[in-house]
């Protein structure tokens, strides 16, 4: 079957390799589209220090049921859509014996530290399928889900309500789904980030008022929006050391600040600020199982701009020129999806 496979930094092939045989408890599927995630580009550029080369990338997937096995439930048919969980557990780290296991140690993600779902089909444990029993969402929205559900797992790690005031900084497709679930539960959201064309898609997906921080005064725009307050909560998706100290910095007193991104660097912070406001600062990783669905019963409301959130669709044969694109311009890009239909 054809698999993309990354061989070296900068170097992507198309690539035959055997159809997976199913085993018991495991489910086949026919992959659809299967989007990049930032993980897939760095290992591109040769910056993810977390991946074993060559690798087939991809984790966030939109597929269909092909072929159940023993021990499979009944509910799990062929034909049906699904995405897949692509993470793992092992089930006796502290994460995981604390009902957490999107946080397990010893996590291994499809792409990442095991070969991804870049190909033609794949084989997984039935119970990482998160099939769409209503048949409401699209085949492109399913590649859409894991990115978003990311988003959506740092609001409940803030523990965001109605009355707060959130404030979002980088508004890429993890940043989106942060402002989606926090407008969802009824939150004030402040979107912030360099790039007009994502404030104004933060605007229409919800967001009270936007930020450029490359040409507002943040600070002064924070206070005079908050009442001198700050907000509440601040969700940090862009992994840079300027917005990390931005997160902490402005967040009110007693505020929580849930940091999403990587940063690549060490970063110096004013800890007084960590005291003085006895704020609250949580790491939030990957997702669980009660995000995914949540994403998808977001996406079956029909009330999601789709395709502004895929910046394009290429074959396989054109997964390199995708990549390349994509580091070219990374903040033009929300998702591109590779088809395998």
């Amino acid at each position: 079957m054809k698999a993309v496979q990354i061989i070296q930094p900068g170097e992507v092939k198309v690539v035959d390799i055997p159809v997976p045989k199913i085993g018991p408890g495991e489910v086949l599927v026919k992959i659809n589209f299967v989007g990049f995630c930032g993980s897939d580009l760095n290992t591109y550029s040769g910056k993810n220090p977390m991946v074993q080369l060559p690798v087939v990338p991809g984790h966030e997937i939109s597929a269909e049921i092909a072929e159940t096995s023993e021990g499979v439930p009944e509910h799990i048919q062929p034909g049906m859509l699904c995405t897949v969980n692509p993470y793992t557990a092992c089930g006796q780290c502290p994460s995981c014996r604390n009902g957490r296991p999107n946080a397990c140690r010893f996590n291994q993600t499809l792409g990442v530290q095991r070969h991804g779902a870049m190909a033609e089909w794949i084989t997984v444990p039935w119970e990482k399928i998160i099939p769409d029993r209503d048949s409401r969402l699209s085949k492109k929205a399913f590649a859409l889900v894991e990115p978003l559900s990311v988003g959506f797992h740092a609001v409940s790690r803030a523990q965001v309500t109605d009355s707060d005031t959130v404030m979002v900084i980088g508004c890429g497709m993890i940043g989106l789904g942060a402002l989606i679930r926090s407008v969802i539960r009824g939150a004030r959201v402040i979107a912030v980030d360099v790039d007009g064309a994502k404030l104004a898609l933060a605007g229409q997906l919800g967001a009270a008022y936007t930020v450029c921080s490359k040409t507002e005064d943040v600070h002064a725009r924070l206070q005079d929006i908050t009442n001198q307050a700050g907000p509440d909560v601040v969700i940090e998706a862009v992994g840079a050391p300027a917005t990390y100290r931005m997160a902490v910095d402005e967040v009110a007193f007693t505020g929580r600040v849930v940091c999403i991104g990587y940063a690549k660097t060490e970063i110096a912070f004013e800890t007084k600020l960590f005291v003085q406001k006895e704020m609250d600062i949580r790491g939030s990783r990957n997702a669980l199982p009660e995000d995914f669905r949540a994403v998808m019963e977001y996406l079956g409301r029909g009330a999601c701009p789709e395709d502004a959130l895929i910046s394009g669709i290429y074959p396989p044969e054109q997964a390199r020129e995708a990549l390349e694109k994509w580091k070219s311009d990374p903040g033009k890009v929300f998702r591109i999806l590779i088809s395998f239909e």
